[in-house]
Parts: structure tokens; sequence; C-alpha cells
């Protein structure tokens, strides 16, 4: 088992989890940000986390491992790898979660639903009614990091939620950020290129 400081440790060297002045999606500002294909882009250390993952719902007679388009696609391959099962994924379709390319769930089908980083639990959410929908029986949400500081709610117990990381990460209104306060510049990161 890696404990959470180990999880830690492979995502800062990674640079999975930087430091800085960031512009969140979601319109906040953060003195921390989790760009989860640092780390997803190295097969090894993915497999690694998702194989952690996979232990933990080992003895939940998963049938099918489910995530959403993008990085949660890359988890539920291999986590589903680890627990012998299959792997599909949900994207948008205009602006509504939906399973596409044929996949589909059984009524009855045990589903283990697998996230990279957690906010506000949104696209998770929405996952998870997916899988309501088809009669599909939720077993359990695995996270490679839960940065909502125990705020997310996803519509299922919160003791079949797994986090390999726990980050409780501050964010701010543009109006209220005292990185801007201090004149702190935004910091580049990803395909953002940000002034």
């Amino acid at each position: 088992m890696m404990t959470e400081e180990e999880v830690r440790q492979l995502l800062v060297e990674t640079k999975a989890v930087l430091e800085g002045h960031f512009l969140l999606t979601s319109g906040l500002h953060s003195p921390l940000y989790v760009e989860k294909f640092n780390v997803l882009q190295h097969p090894e250390y993915t497999e690694k986390l998702c194989k952690e993952l996979a232990e933990r719902f080992k003895d939940q007679n998963v049938q099918t491992v489910m995530g959403p388009m993008t990085g949660g696609i890359l988890l539920a391959h291999e986590v589903g790898k680890a627990l012998g099962t299959r792997a599909i994924f949900t994207e948008r379709e205009k602006g509504v979660m939906t399973l596409r390319r044929g996949f589909h769930i059984e009524p009855g089908e045990r589903v283990l639903i697998v996230e990279d980083i957690v906010t506000t639990g949104g696209s998770v959410q929405e996952v998870v009614n997916v899988v309501k929908k088809a009669g599909g029986v939720i077993v359990g949400v695995g996270l490679l990091v839960d940065r909502s500081g125990g705020k997310a709610e996803f519509g299922v117990p919160k003791d079949k939620v797994q986090a390999l990381l726990h980050l409780t990460v501050p964010t701010y209104k543009p109006e209220e950020c005292p990185l801007c306060k201090q004149g702190i510049p935004m910091t580049e990161r990803g395909s953002h290129h940000l002034k």
C-alpha cells in the first residue's frame, strides 16, 4: 500500500503538484495547481497509482471501471486492467455527460467510477447520474486527488469514496485574491499561456 505521503511525493517529483499563482478553470485563483498529465504522461507511474486505486476496491466485485473524458479514460483503463474488468468512459454531448461509442451499462452492473482530480465533484456526479440512469450499481468512487477539502459530493456514501491524496487547496475569488494584491503574476501552466 502506498501512503498518502508517498503519493504526494510522486506527484511533487513529477511536477503534477505545482506552487505559484494559478487561474483555475472555475475562474478562481489558487497558490497550488494540480497538473495531472505531468504524472499521467508516465505509464509506469500511472500504472502504479491505478494499481493502488484498484487495490482499494478489489473485494467489491467490480464488473466495469468508468471515468469521464479525458484523464478518467487513462485511469479507467489502468484500474480496469489491474482488476481484470472492462474499462469505459463518458463524454459530453451537447453539454450532457453520456455514454457513446457503443458503451453501455446493464441494469445491476457493478461499476467503479474513477477520476483524476476532483475540486467540486461535478464531473463525477454527472458520471454517477449516467450509471444510475442505466440501472447500474455504483460500488465506489476512486480518486487520484481530492482537492475539495472533503467538500465534494457525488451522491454516493462517503465510505465508498477513496482518494489516494487529499489536498486542501485555498482558492480565492479574483477580487479577494491575496496573490493578486501582492502583485504576484499568474504562473503559466500547460496549454494555458497566462500573462
